[in-house]
């Protein structure tokens, strides 16, 4: 059995490892194209271009992938995987042999670009991963397999390895029995959407409860980044946890050098960890120290 592999993220690579070391024959992988990275935007590959040069399997970067449908046609291949690549594919594509979508969710739930983004903001405790038939409608062909994963408050990339380690075992036992599955229609009425999330909904904002600044924080801190406003300083923080100082008004700072702690919604929050005005990670209780000024100002709202 032959696999064609399109994944562009961290996530796809997990999924293409698996693949490979549970012994399937990965023939050809398609990931999107260099992009700039970094503060010299240096054009840089996506991790499943790197993890698959380096273990000399053939690699195809397509800007526009509608336009190299002859080119994929010579790769020789009886299934296609995909997962996390990044583009629509086009019907033509579809027809030519068995499509099969690695997803982060519990489809319909969480359709789209930020599914596991989208998930740990809003707080799921439960979550999972969904193989489906590839359909032109984003995320909505037929259902081959799901598994439910009960979270523990992870941050995202932690969940995203949990998930598509997960994912990539399921995958290998809907590739071993496909032809004996009865694939599932998903119910549209239930279908959700997600968006592509952005550096600004990294704000932490008091007027948000306790949760929903935890959830945020644990949702972008890793990937956008978050970041609270103290007298038009930007704060970039990495870890934050609910605390229990329920007397603070929103965006009131704790008057304790011990502690980086200020009002929300609810009640109040701690910044555990975050950078240094350097790009240094530190803790809350550290820049506190060494940043005394901020305690008479307020968290912007």
């Amino acid at each position: 059995m032959k696999i064609l592999f399109l994944g562009s993220s961290r996530f796809s690579k997990i999924v293409l490892e698996s693949l490979l070391n549970a012994g399937f024959d990965v023939s050809c992988v398609i990931t999107q194209p260099d992009k700039p990275s970094g503060r010299g935007h240096k054009l840089t590959p996506t991790e499943v271009n790197v993890f698959a040069t380096e273990r000399g399997i053939d690699v195809k970067t397509f800007d526009k992938f509608r336009l190299h449908l002859d080119e994929v046609e010579q790769v020789d291949y009886d299934y296609a995987v995909v997962a996390s690549y990044g583009q629509i594919l086009p019907m033509a594509f579809l027809d030519m042999k068995p499509c099969i979508n690695v997803h982060p969710s519990l489809l319909p739930k969480y359709r789209g670009a930020s599914p596991l983004q989208s998930s740990i903001l809003n707080g799921d405790k439960t979550t999972g991963v969904t193989i489906m038939k590839v359909a032109q409608k984003v995320d909505a062909g037929d259902i081959l397999a799901q598994e439910t994963f009960e979270t523990n408050g992870e941050y995202y990339l932690e969940l995203e390895e949990k998930l598509a380690i997960l994912g990539g075992k399921m995958l290998e036992k809907v590739l071993k029995n496909y032809k004996n599955i009865i694939p599932v229609q998903q119910n549209e009425e239930e279908a959700t959407f997600t968006r592509k999330f952005e550096k600004v909904d990294g704000e932490l904002s008091p007027t948000l409860t306790s949760d929903e600044l935890v959830n945020k924080v644990r949702a972008f801190s890793q990937l956008q980044g978050t970041f609270l406003t103290v007298d038009e300083i930007n704060i970039k923080v990495l870890k934050l946890t609910a605390a229990n100082y329920n007397n603070l008004d929103e965006g009131e700072l704790l008057q304790d050098k011990k502690h980086f702690v200020f009002g929300c919604k609810n009640g109040s929050v701690e910044v555990v960890e975050c950078l240094s005005p350097y790009g240094k990670k530190i803790s809350g209780r550290d820049f506190i120290n060494g940043h005394n000024e901020i305690l008479s100002k307020r968290v912007k709202c």
